[in-house]
């Protein structure tokens, strides 16, 4: 992923990118499982992106789009409606394997949806955040962090 504006070396956007590694990492186990027609183990897999997503999604979407809407408005807004996009179809599997015969294709589409939704995020807003966010701001995205959590902790 990016590393060449210097934008990892704050910790929010580190979280943030760490945790999109995760879920790119999350979505080739869970497409190998489909593969193999062992949709149970994908839906297992599709909830454990979910928990990394719901701290990650509230820190972007109570945090860092808030501070940048008003000068990235469109941008804004496309990266809130794919995130409406993309936990739709992982909820499905929020509670037991979809049985749904179009869900694993639907499950492959929206892994390409969240690809790509990561790379607009990394390669376009972190480095914006970078340039227009001030230590108040920043200190505003750490604030929806606490209280989000950190998904990736151990301990």
């Amino acid at each position: 992923m990016c590393e060449y504006c210097g934008c990892q070396q704050i910790t929010a956007i580190a979280d943030l990118t760490r945790e999109h590694d995760a879920l790119v990492a999350q979505m080739s186990i869970v497409r190998a499982h489909l593969a193999a027609d062992r949709n149970d183990a994908a839906a297992a897999g599709c909830r454990g992106m979910l928990s990394i997503l719901g701290p990650h999604t509230q820190v972007e979407e109570r945090g860092l789009f808030p501070l940048l809407a008003g000068e990235f408005p469109s941008h804004v807004q496309a990266l809130r409606a794919e995130h409406t996009q993309i936990e739709g179809v992982l909820l499905e599997s929020a509670l037991q394997t979809p049985t749904d015969p179009t869900w694993p294709d639907r499950l492959l589409s929206t892994f390409y949806l969240l690809r790509e939704h990561i790379l607009k995020e990394q390669d376009g807003m972190f480095p914006a955040a970078l340039i227009a966010l001030d230590g108040d701001q920043w200190d505003q995205v750490d604030a929806a962090r606490a209280q989000a959590g950190h998904p990736l902790s151990h301990g």
